[in-house]
């Protein structure tokens, strides 16, 4: 007589394959790296000084964070679409020039002055675009010739020199605070939250994730690929201008010379943050982590007292570090 023979699985290897997979899951998500790179660089900081987590040092690294946060907007639409913008540095000194220039030497109103600086920063950036998409012209050359464009117009029209003698409630769109809250930091998250609504919630965003996907794909699909190029050069250049009013407040002129390597820094922010390089994937919030952590090494190292050449070569072997181990961990 065949006895009945029940099989059992042990249910803890139920648990432990649920808990791995979903483990697993939010490794994967875009975030993750991120954060973790976040919480652990933050945790080595607070160790290494005292006074890393006190809110004076917080709310300052937030500040200093606010310029380059706010340019690493722009750039993560630009990649997100595959391309790259090299002249939102030199965009942002010739908008804060600018702006400056016509309220000190044309006598124009503070408002219509920085008005105009966003206008010519939208201008240049919807150059770009146009440039990339109806010109077939590789980004990469496009901005880094309107980089140098830029940089030197700037320098014509200040003769190379700062131009002073803004009003002086300018300086609360630098140094300004709402509580103890300084006001780079709202505007810069006010600005993540726009940005985040347009990728996330409209079909413009989707569009500039199917672009920087596969842009043969998305014509196919009926994506009107050349005006999606030309907004996100425009948002670029949008970004740039407003992080440039930014600067004017904080230096309380504007700097022709300001914003040296800060396209740099922007596109270390977005790839510290998760977006592939090469385009299609990434999201809006890992750019401000990147940003931040970015400025947490800037502060921690500052705080340490490590040489700042020093500083650059364990800045960049961090980012190199991170962009292997997200291409390993994907």
């Amino acid at each position: 007589m065949l006895q009945e023979t029940k099989i059992t699985r042990a249910p803890t290897a139920i648990g432990s394959g649920t808990v791995r997979l979903g483990l697993e899951y939010v490794l994967r998500s875009p975030l993750a790296l991120p954060l973790i790179g976040l919480i652990v660089v933050s945790v080595l900081m607070g160790l290494a000084s005292d006074n890393f987590f006190t809110l004076n040092n917080i709310m300052n690294v937030l500040r200093q964070v606010s310029i380059v946060g706010i340019l690493a907007i722009g750039m993560t639409f630009v990649i997100l679409t595959g391309g790259i913008d090299l002249s939102v540095g030199a965009v942002m000194a010739l908008v804060g020039t600018l702006s400056a220039g016509m309220m000190v030497h044309a006598g124009v109103s503070a408002p219509l002055g920085l008005a105009i600086g966003l206008i010519v920063g939208v201008s240049i950036g919807l150059i770009n675009g146009t440039l990339v998409a109806w010109g077939k012209m590789p980004s990469i050359i496009v901005t880094l010739a309107t980089m140098g464009m830029a940089r030197g117009l700037g320098l014509i029209y200040s003769g190379g020199y700062p131009i002073s003698g803004i009003p002086s409630w300018l300086s609360w769109f630098g140094v300004g605070r709402v509580g103890v809250v300084p006001v780079p930091v709202i505007i810069m998250l006010v600005s993540y939250a726009v940005a985040w609504v347009l990728l996330q919630r409209t079909a413009f965003g989707r569009h500039v994730y199917a672009l920087g996907g596969n842009e043969l794909a998305a014509r196919l699909s009926g994506v009107k690929t050349q005006r999606v190029k030309l907004a996100v050069y425009g948002i670029s250049g949008l970004t740039a201008a407003l992080a440039a009013i930014i600067l004017v407040g904080r230096l309380m002129s504007g700097q022709p010379n300001a914003g040296v390597g800060f396209e740099l820094d922007a596109i270390a922010a977005v790839v510290l943050g998760g977006t592939a390089i090469v385009g299609g994937r990434g999201l809006i919030l890992g750019t401000l982590i990147g940003a931040v952590l970015l400025g947490i090494l800037n502060n921690g190292l500052n705080l340490m007292g490590i040489n700042p050449y020093l500083q650059d070569v364990i800045k960049g072997s961090i980012i190199l570090l991170t962009i292997y181990i997200g291409r390993e961990w994907r």
